[in-house]
């Protein structure tokens, strides 16, 4: 599957900008093309996982045509990105692993203490451990600060080239 994607271009003091029309509030945004593009892809998953997280429906892409004559991308580079949906695929599986007994009795309490069975503790564990890891990444971070300094530019000029 193809995202089109919306990029407004970067220069010395602003990063290009992603819009993912197909998927409100989606953006994201890159020091470069080659970075624009990537966190595209990250933003597209990191989305769709929200969505299906809230139990909403995914929205299928469209053609890229039937955004190119929106006003507001007047101007902007077009390309699409491909989501493997295997990415964000919820299908149970099996697995078998190997864990020391000491360790395998610290699951099995934190998950008693939890509620939840020990499957279902693992896999809360690292859905939260994935979160961190992303939300303390640079790459997150530098983004963040990317689109807050975007925002303030417009609010305060009502442009982004300033």
């Amino acid at each position: 599957m193809y995202y089109p994607i919306a990029i407004e271009r970067g220069d010395a003091k602003h990063a290009y900008g992603v819009v993912v029309p197909d998927l409100p509030g989606c953006f994201s945004a890159g020091d470069t093309m080659d970075e624009a593009l990537a966190n595209a892809r990250e933003a597209i998953l990191l989305h769709l996982e929200g969505l299906l997280d809230a139990g909403e429906p995914l929205p299928a892409p469209m053609e890229i045509a039937a955004h190119q004559g929106r006003k507001e991308f007047a101007g902007w580079i077009w390309a699409v990105v491909p989501v493997d949906m295997k990415d964000i695929d919820d299908a149970v599986e099996r697995i078998n692993v190997t864990i020391p007994r000491r360790v395998l009795r610290v699951i099995d309490a934190a998950a008693a203490q939890a509620g939840t069975s020990r499957s279902g503790y693992l896999v809360e564990s690292a859905m939260r451990q994935q979160l961190l890891v992303r939300q303390n990444s640079p790459a997150y971070k530098s983004g963040v600060a990317r689109v807050k300094r975007g925002r303030q530019a417009v609010k305060a000029t009502g442009s982004r080239n300033t």
